[in-house]
């Protein structure tokens, strides 16, 4: 059966300015073959069973030649796989698409286009500059700076100098000086207002703002790195009175967040609306236990029990798993008090039409414990539906001084150190998401329980943990983060909230 090709365009950077079609094509892929302008955060919707090949380019660095993308391409199509080409930007302005359909359209092999946004307008737009305004420009020109080895490049700057409007060069850092020494021999004003736009929409942005005379100068500078864009003409001057990324709380700031992959959305959300990025880079891996004939023996005799017991969404979810494939519902659940180690878990609870009877005000598995012992009485029997590696101090705390039952039933299984995401390891297997983005790059990485933190650790044995700031969510995962001699700062509550109050600190 033959397969068929999607090429995606994968925007400017980040997941949340990813369109929702190729979002949705992403995640149902066989195989994901991506750029280099891909970011972390669209990585991380690729799906863990699907092939991930890296074919990106670099100037002066192709890991793969073109010829051989639109065979590989072609190739996987044919073996039946649902194949995604996902492309920085948009696939049909300079990202040679058209070129990687020609041969998909002689061997008949079904395809489509999914557009991007295009960094050449989004990019502008996330440091306040509109490419077009009624006053300013009437016209947006872009332009490639790329050319061919050993060849001039092939621009008419007098045509552009005619046509008026705004100038967008892509891909042209490398011939800066041409591109400049070119606009200003065809008579273009020396003092029209120039930029270089460096990594867009992205937390490490930056903006060159000269005239068309000045700007390699600056550049100098202040240096530059790629990937980066030229913008030229009275538009730019728009870019101090329109900033609006930069006045973000968090903007400039760049986090790990090494939550599992179904726990770490909500985090990585609120990190991103003030302005943050978000790197996901889930360090465990949560695998219910289903069926769990364990738990659905003390859920037939639940009646026996005075609490029952919840200290994750994730426990939460597996338990009404099982109450829900054994034939029952909430209403089985009103023998036994329902207790919930904080927010988080009750409000897991609260989705299925439960109020938890007990949270503590310190969301943690000792004061919990501390809170449960004093409602209970000797004789009474405890149910926890938890992690198969637990907290201690929960269960040391509920039976101190009592003679309390205490059933802790494994409702899934945490395992630690899953790589999720990557980019190739010279030329073949995979790095992790943080090495795509620099460990050293970050200002700080979120963990959410111990398990995180040995499970980053175990992903990379080879950091320089001293350098590390730990946000974490409590003082076990502190505890954690210590002992690999990492800077920790603790958050007031086990909440998102206070999480992302974290990162105003560093």
């Amino acid at each position: 059966m033959t397969g068929k090709v999607w090429l995606v365009g994968a925007g400017p950077s980040g997941a949340e300015l990813l369109t929702i079609k190729g979002k949705q094509v992403i995640e149902q892929a066989d195989v994901v073959v991506y750029d280099a302008l891909a970011g972390a955060s669209v990585l991380a919707l690729i799906p863990e069973s699907a092939e991930k090949i890296y074919v990106g380019k670099r100037a002066g660095c192709h890991t793969m030649p073109q010829e051989q993308i639109n065979r590989l391409l072609l190739s996987l199509a044919q073996q039946g796989k649902r194949v995604v080409r996902l492309k920085g930007g948009d696939p049909f302005l300079f990202g040679r698409g058209a070129e990687e359909l020609e041969l998909l359209v002689e061997h008949r092999i079904p395809f489509e286009i999914v557009p991007g946004v295009t960094s050449a307008i989004s990019v502008p737009a996330c440091f306040g500059i509109p490419v077009t305004h009624r006053d300013l420009a009437s016209s947006v020109h872009i332009i490639t700076g790329h050319h061919r080895r050993n060849e001039p490049l092939s621009i008419n700057f007098r045509a552009l100098k005619e046509a008026g409007g705004t100038l967008v060069f892509l891909m042209g850092i490398s011939c800066l000086h041409s591109i400049l020494s070119g606009l200003l021999e065809a008579g273009m004003e020396p003092v029209t207002p120039a930029a270089i736009l460096q990594q867009g929409a992205g937390s490490r942005q930056k903006k060159i703002t000269a005239t068309l005379a000045t700007l390699e100068q600056e550049a100098e500078r202040q240096g530059v790195a790629t990937p980066a864009i030229i913008i030229v003409g009275e538009v730019v001057r728009l870019g101090e009175k329109f900033a609006w990324f930069d006045k973000l709380p968090l903007s400039g700031k760049r986090f790990l967040v090494t939550r599992s992959k179904e726990r770490g959305k909500d985090l990585s959300e609120r990190l991103r609306e003030l302005g943050a990025e978000a790197v996901e880079c889930p360090t465990i891996t949560i695998e219910g236990i289903h069926p769990n004939p364990p738990l659905r023996e003390e859920i037939f005799r639940l009646q026996e029990y005075r609490f029952l017991v919840f200290t994750s969404p994730a426990g939460v979810a597996e338990f009404m798993r099982e109450l829900l494939d054994m034939g029952k519902d909430v209403r089985h659940l009103n023998v036994v008090s329902i207790a919930a180690i904080g927010s988080g878990t009750a409000k897991a609870l609260r989705q299925y039409g439960i109020l938890a009877d007990v949270v503590p005000e310190v969301y943690s598995g000792k004061a919990l414990g501390a809170l449960l012992n004093v409602q209970c009485e000797d004789g009474d029997k405890v149910l926890l539906a938890r992690s198969a590696i637990g907290n201690p101090e929960l269960t040391t705390e509920l039976q101190k001084g009592k003679d309390i039952t205490v059933r802790d039933i494994a409702a899934y299984v945490t395992g630690e150190g899953d790589v999720r995401v990557g980019e190739p390891d010279g030329g073949s297997g995979l790095k992790s998401t943080v090495q795509i983005c620099d460990i050293n790059d970050m200002d700080g990485v979120f963990f959410t329980s111990s398990s995180t933190v040995r499970g980053f650790v175990s992903m990379f044995p080879d950091t320089d943990f001293t350098k590390v700031q730990a946000l974490c969510i409590g003082e076990m995962t502190a505890r954690e983060a210590l002992k690999y001699g990492m800077q920790i700062r603790i958050a007031k509550e086990a909440t998102v909230e206070s999480l992302v109050e974290l990162g105003f600190m560093v």
